[in-house]
C-alpha cells in the first residue's frame, strides 16, 4: 500500500528528505506522496521512514492504493532498475 499525507501535515520539512524512492514532495498546500513511487520503503527499510520522523502523525496507508509487500517489492526492483537505467544514461 502507499502511504498519503492527510491534511493534518505542518509542513515541517521532516519527511521529504527521508524517502528513499524521493517519493514525497510539497504540493500546493502540503506534503504529498506521489505512489507510483511509494514502496512504504520496502526494499530500503524495516519501517517507512516517513512516518518514523512525522511529528504529527498525518501519514496513514492510503486506501486507494492497496498493495500487498511482494507488489512493493516489485515496486522497489522496478524503481531500482529505472535509477540504474538513468544513471546509466546520464554518464557521458
Amino acid at each position: 500500500m502507499a502511504l498519503m499525507i492527510t491534511d493534518e501535515c505542518i509542513n515541517c520539512d521532516v519527511c521529504e528528505p527521508e524517502c528513499p524512492n524521493e517519493a514525497i514532495f510539497l504540493g500546493p498546500e502540503i506534503y504529498q506522496i506521489e505512489a507510483s513511487k511509494c514502496t512504504e520503503c520496502v526494499g530500503h527499510f524495516d519501517e517507512p521512514q516517513c512516518v518514523q520522523v512525522c511529528p504529527v502523525s498525518c501519514i496513514p496507508v492510503s486506501p486507494e492504493h492497496v498493495e500487498s509487500r511482494d507488489q512493493l517489492m516489485h515496486k522497489y526492483t522496478r524503481l531500482q532498475s529505472l535509477a540504474g537505467l538513468a544513471t546509466r544514461v546520464d554518464k557521458p
